[in-house]
């Protein structure tokens, strides 16, 4: 069984193919960087034009990558949200039209669900497991116990932590796209000290999280050092402080749901799993990896490619969604909001 997915809910226009052996026969990805650079951020006219101008191009460069056609595909799957209601609209189109044409089973796919289901494809996780869901636009934590099954335990009352990095990269001048920039200034040498930053949340309860203050922190130590934060030593210094402070904020947050898992009545999860863009955060995959080790489970993130926003994780979704026989209907609408998890808003 092949499954062809598409996904463009933000600015990364991808397809993918794959099949029910977990293989990746095609993951072809168009980015939008150059575009968006010199407005700090995403402009959402901007990406959907952009989608429009290369995703069928894309199709065409993934099925000669997997050496394809269309007929040799099962079913085709588009992200149908959640994301940036004009980009999502481009790849629900065109998937239903691919479908329309070789009248193949439509998967409408939450963005969020493709992440969710990642681990699957690359490392065959089994239900159920702990997933710590963290991008640009989402930071939550759901026991995952079958496809479509998720339970919601904590989220972020604020920002999200992809935000808090491309926010604190920003105010380090560091530029867009901003997560990986402060990455790599995080990895520079330097010797100078730099002040305490908080870690909101840090010890409480429950599992939710909070970004917000760690900003705030980081503006005011920025606005206090003066003409001196803009120094290679002084980035660099801020950079890891405020790389560590969110790897522990998730790290202890991680470590309450496990706890509450541990304490209920429901069988056990299988794995810590990472998944979303901020998974390609080598800092954050290493303490999240000694979370897991505390409480004797194994720490699962896919490779960096698959991290990101890409077209084989909306296929393997579709996929999944297939074999249980979960299609959808070619009038199934694109939503800019589509919660996970029962209940959630």
């Amino acid at each position: 069984m092949r499954v062809l997915g598409l996904e463009t809910s933000c600015d990364e226009t991808a397809v993918g193919i794959v099949d029910d052996g977990h293989t990746v026969l095609a993951n072809e990805v168009a980015t939008q960087l150059a575009a968006h650079q010199p407005y700090g951020g995403v402009v959402p006219e901007v990406a959907a034009r952009a989608h429009l101008d290369v995703i069928d191009e894309l199709v065409r460069r993934a099925l000669a990558t997997a050496g394809l056609t269309l007929a040799d595909i099962d079913g085709i799957a588009a992200t149908c949200g959640p994301g940036l209601i004009g980009g999502v609209m481009v790849g629900a189109m065109t998937g239903k039209a691919l479908a329309a044409v070789r009248k193949l089973p439509f998967m409408a796919v939450n963005h969020l669900e493709a992440h969710a289901l990642t681990p699957r494809l690359t490392d065959r996780v089994a239900f159920p497991y702990l997933l710590l869901l963290v991008s640009g636009g989402h930071t939550q934590l759901l026991r995952v116990d079958g496809v479509g099954q998720y339970r919601k335990l904590g989220g972020t009352i604020d920002d999200a932590v992809g935000e808090c990095f491309d926010k604190g990269a920003k105010m380090l001048g560091l530029g867009y796209p901003g997560g990986p920039l402060l990455e790599q200034a995080a990895l520079r040498e330097t010797t100078l000290p730099f002040p305490e930053l908080p870690r909101p949340m840090l010890g409480r309860a429950g599992c939710d999280f909070s970004f917000s203050g760690l900003k705030t922190a980081l503006r005011q130590v920025i606005d206090k050092a003066g003409r001196a934060a803009a120094s290679p030593d002084f980035v660099t210094a801020a950079a890891r402080a405020y790389q560590a402070a969110i790897a522990d904020i998730l790290s202890d947050r991680a470590r309450n749901a496990l706890a509450i898992i541990g304490e209920d009545n429901s069988s056990p999860v299988t794995a810590l799993v990472v998944a979303g863009g901020v998974a390609a955060n080598q800092a954050v995959r290493a303490r999240l990896t000694e979370t897991a080790a505390d409480f004797g489970l194994g720490f699962v993130a896919p490779p960096i490619a698959l991290c990101t926003d890409n077209g084989a994780m909306v296929a393997w979704a579709g996929l999944e969604r297939l074999r249980l026989g979960l299609t959808d209907p070619l009038d199934t609408a694109a939503r800019p909001r589509w919660p996970l998890a029962a209940g959630d808003t």
